[in-house]
């Protein structure tokens, strides 16, 4: 009995670390006005918080993805929870005691981008590494769906902290951080593998290896879910704006019609991770009607003016991130083995913090060109990298969850010590 309930409590354990990562932005977004009238900051400044965030993010995920293979997961996760607490409780501290606190803040935020980077893709390869088959799959959509959560208690959340005062939103870190750190360290036993890490040379030479044969797929899968965050973030930009200036909705009652979009996405990551199982001609299939159901949402957001029903319309869209990212997650955690996969799963945490980083810029931008001409630009992209996943994400890709199979070669080497074809039940295995 003992037995079944340790994976429960280790699935909740890595369920709360993505957690960390999507507090990290969300939930400044509705302090960000008061921030810029009692700090005195231009329209520019205020921004840099959530950007240099994400950038630095962006940046750090790669490196801290090797050092988890070369490592443990746990090695790279606990110090990056402490680091994400350290820079909260630090901006925090900077607005309560510094007169100039603005440059002690975006400090206080790169130590967070850094520790944030430690958090959601590890948690994606740790999750590869303990839970195999359609268990790993329904892991990975507790991952995104946790993912998803965060998103929609953070401006609700945010909102409600910053009625008490603008800056306690900062300390709402470190609370966060101890409750996933305690469980991560407690709850989360990692497997010792008899293999020593492989030589750095011998690292890269296998990654590079994996990028030549399976780069196109993996590329495609890296850009799909690159573009589900572009779109979310983007979009939630735009609601935010549409929300306050003409409908005159702020506050937490603005934080709870934000958060219906993203309730739906949440709700859908969940279930999609639990169903698909080891099916992937069904994950193909959701990932490219996931892509359906953007475009045509955003279509038809280019000629809807009444909020309830952009609101309805814009979950339809949620609808197919849902469907999209837990696929994508699924695909890309099994592209590789143990070895390497937290740098592959690490460089897709990078690129969907990329996602995050331009989405709001250049939806602005788009907002200042032309709504009409903004929708249907977004319709465009959904359609055009739907199409992609449609003809490079191929349904037969070898998971890599076997060590003793040759965990640590791609697909291509696999292949080509016994083809195997779609129907072959015992596809990927090598004797």
């Amino acid at each position: 009995m003992a037995e079944e309930r340790t994976p429960t409590k280790t699935i909740v354990a890595i369920g709360s670390i993505p957690l960390i990562m999507t507090l990290g932005n969300s939930i400044l977004i509705p302090i960000l006005p008061k921030m810029k009238a009692e700090l005195h900051l231009s329209s520019f400044q205020v921004s840099l918080p959530i950007t240099v965030f994400s950038l630095v993010a962006a940046f750090a995920i790669p490196f801290l993805g090797y050092l988890s293979d070369r490592l443990s997961r746990k090695a790279i996760i606990i110090p990056a929870l402490l680091l994400y607490g350290i820079g909260g409780v630090l901006s925090g501290m900077a607005v309560a005691w510094f007169s100039n606190p603005f440059i002690w803040i975006m400090v206080g935020r790169t130590l967070q981008g850094i520790g944030a980077a430690g958090t959601t893709p590890i948690a994606m390869a740790l999750a590869g590494d303990l839970f195999k088959g359609a268990e790993a799959n329904r892991v990975l959509g507790l991952v995104e769906a946790s993912n998803g959560f965060g998103k929609v208690i953070s401006p609700i959340l945010g909102s409600l902290i910053a009625l008490i005062i603008w800056y306690g939103v900062f300390f709402t870190f470190p609370v966060v951080m101890l409750v996933s750190l305690i469980l991560t360290w407690i709850f989360i036993k990692e497997k010792k593998t008899a293999k020593e890490p492989p030589p750095f040379k011998q690292y890269i030479r296998g990654l590079a290896s994996v990028f030549k044969h399976e780069g196109r797929w993996l590329f495609t899968a890296y850009l799909a879910g690159a573009t589900c965050l572009f779109t979310l973030f983007g979009i939630l930009f735009f609601l935010s704006d549409v929300l306050e200036k003409p409908h005159n909705i702020v506050g937490v009652v603005k934080g709870l019609v934000l958060a219906i979009p993203l309730l739906v996405m949440c709700t859908t990551s969940y279930i999609t991770g639990s169903k698909i199982g080891e099916n992937k001609k069904l994950m193909k299939r959701l990932i490219v009607l996931g892509f359906v159901f953007m475009t045509i949402s955003y279509a038809l957001l280019s000629f809807i003016g009444h909020l309830t029903l952009f609101i309805a319309v814009l979950a339809v869209s949620s609808l197919g991130t849902g469907l999209i990212l837990p696929c994508i997650n699924s695909f890309i955690t099994k592209a590789v083995g143990k070895e390497r996969r937290g740098f592959v799963t690490s460089l897709y945490g990078s690129v969907r913090f990329f996602g995050v980083a331009i989405g709001p810029p250049l939806f602005g931008w788009m907002m200042g060109w032309s709504r009409l001409g903004m929708f249907l630009s977004i319709a465009g992209l959904t359609l055009v990298v739907g199409a992609l996943a449609f003809f490079m994400i191929r349904v037969d890709q070898g998971d890599k969850e076997e060590e003793q199979s040759g965990g640590s070669q791609s697909h291509y080497e696999l292949k080509r010590k016994k083809p195997v074809g779609l129907m072959n039940p015992i596809r990927g295995r090598v004797r």
